[in-house]
């Protein structure tokens, strides 16, 4: 995900298709994909390539939920609302996460490392209650479980940053070194 989407990042997006009107939806997931959200002067952009009006893409955005105008988290958790994992308990997962992460449906966590979603359907009612998060799929869950399924992300991204750390210390000591020698 970058929140530092350029108009050159959004035109190589937008120009991966033919200029035609039936690539709107594909063109707004690849920007979902790369930015996290639609960045909203890439309407304008979609319109004119595309001979559409920036209403009808807006329309289009706001209808479809994996589609977000504001920025995602890293990590989004689509919390299942059927039916099945209503009755098991998904109420009671939604009030966990919120309780955990002080986020509701719809939010990003001020660090952007998760945002919530409420959906209808994961299609994993063989499970229920069930969460997703990002690609992977969590069932048969009671609040308890939560805390540890956050922790693991967290921890991931913990990681992430020490090896982003690790890696820059390694490129600036061998500039310094470098740098010494000549």
């Amino acid at each position: 995900m970058n929140l530092n989407e350029s108009d050159t990042e959004i035109n190589e997006v937008i120009k991966a298709y033919p200029p035609e009107r039936q690539n709107s939806l594909p063109i707004m997931q690849d920007l979902q994909k790369k930015f996290g959200y639609i960045p909203r002067n890439a309407f304008k952009k979609i319109g004119l390539y595309l001979s559409c009006s920036e209403a009808h893409l807006y329309s289009m955005a706001t209808f479809y939920k994996a589609l977000s105008l504001v920025p995602q988290g890293k990590h989004v958790i689509r919390l299942c609302d059927g039916t099945t994992c209503h009755i098991k308990g998904s109420v009671q997962l939604r009030d966990e996460i919120t309780r955990l992460l002080g986020i509701r449906d719809g939010e990003t966590t001020s660090d952007r490392l998760f945002s919530l979603q409420l959906v209808n359907c994961i299609g994993t009612c063989a499970i229920a209650p069930a969460i997703l998060i990002d690609e992977t799929y969590y069932g048969k869950l009671t609040p308890a479980d939560l805390p540890a399924i956050l922790n693991k992300y967290r921890k991931m991204e913990e990681e992430r940053e020490k090896e982003i750390e690790k890696e820059s210390g390694m490129e600036n000591g061998e500039k310094n070194e470098k740098e010494e020698a000549s």
